[in-house]
């Protein structure tokens, strides 16, 4: 297709279209949204044609409805024009055809008059606006490439006074002094400048982006371990039955007052390659943000390995979120080598031994991160870590091994290990990695319970047998009156 032809058949919309709303994911508060556009001489007919298409992309991300966006569009050159009013049209495809339709008027630019315009006709109840309320947004995007031959700093100030919020566009040689006369605070969010109209569609995203209001749990893109629940522009997080959300906001766990000592074993071998690492590093810091980090309870050590072995910090050394976090975007890459027999050896010996910061009688939770196969021997390491009791859980990413993984992984291996073939997808894998370790019963607790349990029924059975042998006296003794009487 040549631009022309792809221009007026709107194909480049078509596909944008299907992009932002086949999944219905955002949705955009009520508004009415004015474009006061500039067709003045110093616009060609093929720059004309470019703003047309900016115009539409955008109304592709609206919700458009009699209930939700209403569009209108303004031209101006020396005069002005209403080419779309809010009332006309009521679906996308109306609009979209609209717009097309609109001719340049290629004479001078009068920008305070088309805003002047805009304030009293377009943005009137009789043109379709609605009553001003709190719920309904008002807006203008005015789009211009020159001086304004007449003044616009005091109709603007009118118009945003109305409660209008106004965006200024510039393109090529335009007044940028006269865009921050017309534009709302703050000015950074409310004016753009384009080097020519050529590249005016990279603005699209911004203000798809400025109307919309999406589904974050939808879309994924929230951080809740277990229950997204929609709120307008936002979300907050729930758990699962026999679940209880952590100070966090985010984080569920079906125990409370467990400790629990984890040491993550992260692979820094050069295949990773550092801005990997970064990834890794706030991987790390997700995981660390679930946890109840505390004297008492989670304790945290960090060792890094690569053709050797190295702790970065101990289990104990912080106990406060911030002081880990702070020390883990610390940790310098390795590179070189993975040698993850070795560092599960090391995480034998050392990681967990007392003189390392280790707790007795606390549960002890492995995290082991590679990107590769090992080139040592891991078998023996990753079946005495299980064998000593430690939680182990096993995470590969890119060319991991997934049997390597899941021989180091506890049982049962399906929630112990994860994979996925890329870096940045590792925020998933936080989100389902969940270490709920409950405090098992004190047994000398229990033997109490037992013990008392079983005085009762002692004395219960006293009770019957001494009721039993009252009632058997007291049919003795009646009988005995009345062989008497």
């Amino acid at each position: 297709f040549s631009l022309h032809l792809c221009l007026s058949k709107l194909c480049i919309l078509f596909f944008s279209y299907i992009h932002l709303t086949a999944a219905g994911l955002c949705k955009t508060r009520p508004t009415d949204l004015v474009f006061i556009i500039d067709s003045s001489r110093s616009v060609r007919p093929s720059e004309f044609e470019q703003v047309k298409v900016f115009l539409a992309k955008v109304i592709e991300g609206l919700d458009v409805g009699p209930n939700a966006t209403r569009v209108g569009v303004v031209n101006y050159a020396s005069r002005v024009k209403n080419e779309v009013s809010l009332k006309t049209h009521r679906t996308k495809a109306g609009l979209i055809k609209a717009v097309t339709k609109i001719e340049p008027l290629s004479t001078g630019t009068m920008t305070g008059l088309a805003i002047q315009f805009s304030l009293n006709v377009a943005f009137s109840e009789g043109e379709g606006a609605r009553v001003k309320s709190p719920d309904i947004s008002k807006v203008a995007i005015i789009v211009t490439d020159g001086r304004p031959q007449d003044n616009v700093k005091d109709v603007a100030q009118r118009a945003r006074d109305a409660g209008i919020e106004i965006f200024a566009i510039g393109v090529g040689r335009v007044d940028m002094s006269t865009l921050k006369q017309m534009a709302s605070d703050p000015l950074d969010d409310h004016v753009d400048y384009v080097e020519s109209y050529s590249v005016i569609e990279k603005l699209t995203k911004k203000f798809q982006e400025a109307f919309c209001v999406s589904d974050l749990c939808a879309t994924g893109d929230h951080d809740c371990e277990q229950v997204c629940i929609s709120t307008p522009g936002s979300y907050k997080c729930a758990c699962k039955d026999g679940f209880t959300l952590m100070d966090d906001g985010r984080s569920c766990s079906a125990c409370s007052n467990s400790a629990t000592d984890v040491v993550f074993l992260i692979d820094g071998s050069k295949s990773v390659r550092p801005e990997n690492f970064e990834l890794v590093k706030k991987w790390i810091n997700q995981i660390i943000d679930k946890l109840d980090v505390s004297e008492n309870k989670a304790h945290v050590g960090l060792v890094q390995y690569s053709s050797s072995v190295r702790q970065e910090f101990p289990l104990g050394r912080y106990n406060n979120k911030k002081d880990l976090k702070d020390a883990v975007k610390k940790m310098a890459y390795m590179e070189r080598g993975t040698m993850t027999g070795q560092a599960l050896r090391y995480l034998l010996d050392n990681s967990f031994n007392p003189g390392q910061g280790a707790r007795p009688g606390v549960t002890k939770v492995g995290i082991v991160f590679t990107d590769g196969r090992s080139q040592d021997y891991i078998g023996d390491a990753a079946r005495k870590a299980k064998e000593n009791g430690f939680k182990m859980y096993a995470v590969g990413v890119g060319n991991a091994v997934e049997d390597e993984l899941k021989e180091i992984a506890s049982e049962p291996t399906g929630e112990h290990y994860f994979y996925t073939a890329d870096f940045k997808a590792m925020t998933q894998i936080a989100k389902k990695l969940q270490i709920n370790i409950c405090q098992e019963e004190d047994p000398c607790e229990c033997d109490s319970l037992v013990k008392f349990q079983k005085k009762v029924e002692d004395a219960l059975q006293a009770l019957t047998k001494k009721y039993i042998l009252y009632n058997n006296m007291s049919k003795r003794i009646a009988l005995l009156e009345n062989k008497i009487v």
